[in-house]
């Protein structure tokens, strides 16, 4: 989950007022409407720019812990587009701090979060290492790993294989999003060469019996966002058509090949989706009662911080 993608209508509308401009939230609610993933994409680059300062980030970080809560949510890793902080030329540790102290009060509420630094594939390998670079400055134990987001199209996975190295080297775990829109070579490649230990994402797995014998295995799990990949388009490209339905996403049966799978809601504001409506979904999918037990434990399973 991105904090970025959490921003809802009315909280990217007072950011907006914060900077002396104008933005009505049906406005945001326009541009959160998309049927592919560039789509999104620039859609995420123009509701992050609202997002310039400490105080901004520290607004919506409560905005979103305020929402787990109330979905009842325990712990989560939230994960943060620092690579997008420096394309804007902010401060990623002023940033960090500030997050950090405006959600750790949650924490007598019963709300645990921790956090992943995340760097854009797009923007290549050099913007990367700066990424890791600034997880290491930060120095905090809420900083529990990094990870590479957006188009897993543009550079090639081995490109960054110098940056996996340091941020291992710096004790970080690692993930990548993997298998979104690319194939399921993609998931392979983020696994052997860059030695990631858990995949964004991953749905392409479907199209590779071996991939899935593989991650069920190594006990690798897959990051799944139903409601983000019927919106992005995700689905109807793994699933080589168009109008694909929920019904039809592969979790259940990856899940069946043994595959360990979380839920998740990637950017649940952007998507318009909760945690709660990703459990329905899976639902929707056939997943069985003792299924969603086993995913919900997968949550904390397969989670990099203490999640009590």
């Amino acid at each position: 989950m991105h904090l970025e993608g959490s921003i809802r209508p009315e909280i990217a509308s007072a950011l907006a007022a914060r900077h002396g401009e104008k933005l009505a939230e049906e406005d945001v609610r326009r541009r959160y409407a998309y049927t592919n993933f560039a789509g999104f994409l620039d859609a995420f680059k123009w509701v992050t720019s609202f997002v310039r300062d400490p105080k901004d980030f520290a607004l919506i970080a409560v905005d979103l812990a305020e929402q787990l809560i109330e979905q009842k949510v325990v712990y989560a890793e939230v994960t943060l587009s620092v690579g997008v902080m420096f394309l804007r030329q902010q401060q990623p540790e002023a940033n960090f701090a500030a997050i950090v102290a405006a959600t750790e009060p949650f924490e007598k509420r019963g709300l645990r979060l921790n956090w992943i630094f995340d760097a854009v594939r797009q923007f290549g390998a050099e913007s990367a290492m700066r990424v890791v670079q600034a997880a290491r400055r930060c120095a905090s134990r809420r900083i529990v790993a990094f990870g590479i987001g957006g188009d897993e199209l543009s550079f090639a996975t081995k490109e960054f294989r110098g940056v996996y190295e340091r941020a291992e080297e710096y004790g970080f775990h690692r993930l990548m999003h993997a298998g979104e829109i690319g194939g399921p070579e993609k998931i392979r490649e983020a696994i052997e060469i860059l030695g990631v230990e858990r995949i964004g994402h991953g749905i392409a797995a479907i199209r590779d019996v071996r991939l899935m014998e593989m991650l069920a295995e190594r006990g690798i799990p897959l990051e799944i966002c139903p409601a983000s990949n019927l919106r992005t388009g995700a689905l109807d490209v793994q699933l080589g058509k168009s109008g694909a339905t929920m019904e039809e996403h592969p979790l259940a049966e990856i899940l069946r090949r043994r595959v360990a799978v979380t839920l998740s809601t990637d950017d649940p504001a952007m998507f318009h989706t909760s945690l709660e409506e990703e459990y329905r979904n899976a639902w929707r999918m056939g997943l069985t009662e003792e299924e969603m037990a086993g995913v919900v434990e997968n949550g904390f399973r397969f989670a990099f911080g203490k999640t009590r």
